[in-house]
Parts: C-alpha cells; sequence; structure tokens
C-alpha cells in the first residue's frame, strides 16, 4: 500500500540533523531504543563467521554486538550518512577492543560502496523510515545488490499499517510534516515497501516503542 503522500526533503537535511544530535544520541539510543535493538539483533541472528552490515548504525551500540557475534574471523561493516556518528562509533568500538572486527564507511545507502554480493546478513533499525518516499525503493535495491542470493535482511520500523486511525500517529505525522528537524521520521508501510521491492517475507513481528510508536520487524530474503 503506498504513502498517501510523499514526504520529500532537502537532500542533506538528515545529515545535518543527526550531526547536530550525535553527542546526545547515545542517551536516546541507551533509553529509548535498546529494547527495540535487543529484539532486532534477535531477528538477525547473527552466526560466527558471517558478514554483516549494518546501515545507520548511529553511535555504534548495535556494531558492538555483531562484530562479537560474528567472531575473530569474520568482519561487520557499517555504513551512516554522518561523519559525527561515524566517529563517536569508532570510539565506542575501540573501547570494546572491537575496532579490528568492524569497518565503517561514511555514505549513502542508495548508492553503497561495497561489491555485489557481499553480504550474508544486512540490518537496519529506525532507517528506511528516515528516507524520501521515492527514494525506499532506491534503498531497498541496492541492499538487494550487496546481499548474497541466499542473504537474509532484517528491518524495524515505525508502521503505518494498521495503524492509520491512531490519533498519536496522526499527530506525529503532522508535526514530521511542519517540523521535520524535530521529528525526523514517520510511519511508513514497512512489510509492504520490502515486498514491493522484490523481497520474500520470511518473519515478522511487532512491538510498541515507549508505548506509543507501533514498530514492525520484518526478516526478508532475496
Amino acid at each position: 500500500m503506498p504513502e498517501k503522500k510523499e514526504i520529500l526533503r532537502v537532500k542533506g537535511e538528515i545529515k545535518k540533523t543527526y550531526a547536530k544530535v550525535s553527542k546526545s544520541y547515545s542517551i536516546w539510543e541507551g533509553r529509548f531504543e535498546r529494547k527495540l535493538r535487543e529484539r532486532a539483533l534477535k531477528f538477525l541472528d547473527v552466526q560466527e563467521g558471517e558478514i554483516v552490515l549494518e546501515i545507520g548504525f548511529g553511535t555504534g551500540f548495535t556494531l558492538v554486538e555483531i562484530a562479537k557475534s560474528v567472531g575473530e574471523r569474520s568482519k561487520a561493516y557499517g555504513i551512516d550518512v554522518t561523519h559525527e556518528m561515524v566517529e563517536l562509533a569508532k570510539e565506542r568500538l575501540k573501547r570494546e577492543e572491537l575496532a579490528g572486527r568492524v569497518e565503517l564507511s561514511e555514505g549513502d545507502a542508495r548508492n553503497m560502496p561495497y561489491e555485489d554480493n557481499m553480504f550474508d546478513a544486512v540490518y537496519m533499525v529506525g532507517v528506511l523510515e528516515l528516507f524520501d518516499t521515492p527514494d525506499i525503493p532506491k534503498v531497498l535495491k541496492d541492499i538487494k545488490r550487496v546481499l548474497k542470493p541466499d542473504g537474509r535482511l532484517v528491518v524495524a520500523s515505525i508502521e503505518k499499517e494498521g495503524h492509520e486511525n491512531s490519533k498519536f500517529l496522526r499527530l506525529y505525522e503532522w508535526v514530521h510534516r511542519k517540523f521535520p528537524k524535530i521529528a525526523s521520521c514517520r510511519p511508513i508501510y514497512v512489510e509492504d515497501s520490502i515486498r514491493d521491492a522484490g523481497y520474500k517475507t520470511i518473519k515478522t513481528d511487532e512491538m510498541m516503542l515507549s508505548k506509543l510508536f507501533p514498530m514492525k520487524f520484518v526478516v526478508a530474503s532475496t
């Protein structure tokens, strides 16, 4: 089901927004997103020896766990559009003595600097709903390019399907349209977007984040 209204942003707006909040973002991650990320990691189910990419890794909270799971003989990768987040993640990985297991890139998920068929899994939490409506298929297309033929995609995003009448989400969407620097993301049709991009759904689930945001988990294959 397509969005009724396309969400369009000035290019670079998200990058600027997250650059400003980067120093305090780890507090948000720990306080509000911990349960979400931990649950998404269970769906990711990283196996030792796998090569895994996280898109939009923020301060590197989840990359630490991914790096531990892939083991010493493999490597985790991360790409984020914000320079400040890359630097914070580098510091976190260094503190955890995991810098050698992770390769970080500052870049755009619509055109990633990776080879075709490179990853066993790609993971993104709270990221897909940040992109312009026309860019969501582009992101999913490039993910499919870098995934191995038997690879898996794990996404957790704010779900609109079944929640169209939520008064809170309607208010939140209004704030997002009027003040995108305050409310940078918005609900999207998560599973439909992934399916429309040619993926096969393996597993889905939902949880409420902070009792307000319906988060949809989707595990999909190419």
